[in-house]
């Protein structure tokens, strides 16, 4: 992904039924300090972020930490993806999902546990991100893997 908007899809205008396709992009590095309380508030920011490092650990044991890129969504939703590394074996306890998956998508899934997480903590505010994701991986090229792992 660049710093530009750019759409995950081979065609990024129109879906079959018209609509337009949501597109995520790239925060470039001198607006990376307003992406979490832009995006997730000044009081739950930080513990959002804690979360999606810690959920990314729990879903792929030989995540190590590093950086990770933050990306906004056209839809107004967001998430983050570890950079350095293409690929990660996800493997989820409870549902039986064990793949190897890019890096985006390890992202997504880290980062969508990590909202229903807070959610069902009562982090309230997070309930239109999380929305706003779950749109977005509907029109995920692998959203039936990423279905898949949060099922």
């Amino acid at each position: 992904m660049s710093h530009e908007s750019t759409s995950l899809f081979a065609d990024p205008g129109q879906t079959v039924d018209g609509s337009v396709r949501i597109t995520a992009s790239v925060v470039p590095g001198e607006r990376r300090m307003d992406f979490l309380p832009q995006h997730f508030g000044e009081r739950a920011m930080i513990k959002f972020e804690m979360s999606v490092y810690d959920w990314m650990g729990s879903l792929c044991p030989t995540y190590r930490g590093g950086f990770w890129n933050y990306v906004e969504l056209s839809n107004g939703g967001a998430f983050m993806y570890p950079s350095g590394v293409e690929s990660f074996a996800i493997s989820v306890d409870g549902n039986g999902f064990s793949n190897t998956v890019g890096a985006e998508v390890a992202g997504i899934i880290a980062t969508a546990f990590a909202l229903n997480n807070m959610l069902w903590r009562g982090w309230d505010s997070l309930a239109e991100k999380y929305k706003q994701l779950l749109e977005f991986i509907g029109e995920h090229p692998e959203s039936a893997a990423i279905r898949r792992a949060l099922d």
